[in-house]
């Protein structure tokens, strides 16, 4: 079992969910990596409602970056988290996305970047389908915080 399992859609659900990403990916003639992807529920059952599907490219811990593909459907919503250390930079690829960043909302646009500082909560929803890359410090266990307390261990991944 890996360390994510139990975030992340299994069986026939899984398999459905993949195809329906590889398939949206392809339309827009994008090659992804050969990566093991992650269609993550956050625990919560509600994939469609509440998820992302994660392509990690690199996580070198020891080396200090992290490069990532994360993909959203219309209306999926990555559920709104702050990291205590990590630093990231979101550029988004493909598609529209609605980013909340602390109080405030904004429309990303393709080719928009956005730094996001350790500690400031964020979330994003696609606006249609969406493929945002981000490049970062390394994701860590235990630097996940989420407002939804049902998420992880009392909010903590």
């Amino acid at each position: 079992m890996g360390q994510y399992d139990h975030l992340e859609l299994q069986g026939k659900e899984r398999e459905q969910a993949l195809n329906a990403v590889k398939e949206q990916i392809a339309s827009w003639g994008i090659t992804m990596p050969d990566v093991r992807p992650l269609p993550l529920h956050f625990g919560l059952g509600r994939f469609y409602e509440i998820g992302e599907t994660e392509f990690w490219i690199a996580n070198e811990v020891e080396l200090g970056y992290c490069g990532k593909f994360l993909f959203v459907f219309d209306g999926q919503t990555c559920p709104y988290h702050y990291h205590k250390v990590k630093h990231e930079t979101f550029f988004l690829l493909k598609g529209r996305l609605r980013m909340k960043v602390g109080n405030e909302e904004r429309i990303m646009e393709e080719g928009d970047l956005l730094p996001m500082p350790p500690g400031v909560g964020h979330s994003f929803t696609g606006i249609g389908p969406a493929l945002v890359l981000e490049v970062s410090m390394p994701s860590t266990r235990q630097d996940n915080f989420f407002e939804d307390k049902a998420i992880g261990d009392n909010g903590v991944i």
